[in-house]
């Protein structure tokens, strides 16, 4: 009869362990901040299908023969520089969403450094630099990703979008609701969006019958230049989705 060795697991089943961890806890941060974005589809969509094949690995660990090291590199590179990909589109020429890219720099450089740091010992010497040049790189690169996106990823022309979304939908109050998107559409580096904002505001909450707090967006709305300042193409389109609200 066969007998099976539990002396204890090897290291680099241990190791994979380190990485399940890593790819269900990046989803699940990333779940949790889609919410504070103005369209959470993106970063929900990457979170859930990253969740949905870590999960898959993590059953893969008790198998006879359980998942090696190099499917989980294989995987954090590959989904990695995808989401690189669309996450700095997202950030930088659709500014949609900001959280994309940060987490999937994270994916992509611990797939990268796992991969120079398991092939050091054959490196020559001029390898051996260039490896950790690259890892410098690496660094370097996410260290922008985390500031631009995290730190001051501020988005009030995208948040101006989701509360026009919101508005035409007919959700005027709640999360992700017209008036909590255009309380955030403002910014001190792009106040020539601010008007906009205080406008909507303006005229959703005078349609609520809210006139107190209307009273307090027609004084910021003054400070900024009055309706003067925004486009009327913009009180066009707030207006005529009010008309078709109040019809209804």
């Amino acid at each position: 009869m066969k007998t099976l060795n539990t002396d204890g697991l090897s290291a680099k089943t241990v190791e994979t362990w380190w990485f399940v961890v890593l790819e269900i806890a990046v989803a699940l941060v990333l779940l949790n901040m889609s919410k504070r974005q103005p369209f959470p589809g993106p970063s929900k969509r990457f979170a859930s299908i990253l969740l949905g094949v870590s999960l898959l690995l993590l059953v893969g660990q008790s198998a006879p023969n359980p998942t090696g090291v190099q499917v989980h590199l294989i995987f954090l590179l590959t989904y990695g520089a995808l989401g690189l990909v669309f996450g700095v589109k997202n950030m930088l020429i659709s500014r949609d969403e900001v959280i994309v890219a940060p987490f999937a720099g994270i994916l992509f450089s611990v797939g990268g450094v796992a991969v120079m740091a398991g092939q050091w010992g054959k490196y020559s010497t001029f390898e051996e630099f260039l490896a950790f040049a690259t890892i410098i790189a690496l660094g370097g690169a996410q260290t922008w990703l985390v500031f631009r996106g995290l730190l001051i990823g501020r988005l009030p022309l995208a948040w101006s979008k989701a509360g026009l979304v919101a508005l035409n939908r007919g959700q005027l109050e709640g999360e992700h609701g017209a008036l909590d998107c255009f309380e955030r559409a403002w910014d001190l580096d792009e106040e020539h969006l601010n008007p906009m904002a205080w406008l909507a505001l303006t005229k959703i909450e005078t349609f609520l019958g809210n006139q107190e707090k209307a009273d307090h967006w027609v004084a910021r709305l003054a400070e900024d230049g009055g309706e003067k300042s925004v486009a009327p193409e913009w009180i066009s389109a707030i207006e005529k989705c009010l008309s078709s609200l109040e019809k209804k």
